[in-house]
């Protein structure tokens, strides 16, 4: 039972790679839900989607899918 690309297989989690690692989430979840929960909540950063930019202003509403691929950067300021 491999199931395919958009069914969760994880006790009713789906996969997604979070820069580099795997990680399991509910299905439906947000970026800015991802966010949250990966310490990020509140913090200036930009979010590819399997390679596309996702804007600010998408956050709250582009689910994920099974099999993503989620890249976080935060700016780190300097002088």
């Amino acid at each position: 039972m491999g199931g395919t690309a958009a069914e969760p297989r994880y006790n009713g989690r789906m996969q997604i790679t979070l820069n580099g690692d795997a990680r399991h989430c509910a299905p439906g979840t947000s970026v800015l839900a991802l966010l949250d929960a990966a310490g990020y909540g509140g913090k200036r950063v930009a979010v590819e989607v399997n390679l596309e930019i996702v804007p600010r202003s998408a956050h709250a509403t582009h689910v994920l899918a099974e099999g993503d691929r989620v890249e976080i950067v935060h700016a780190i300021g300097g002088g």
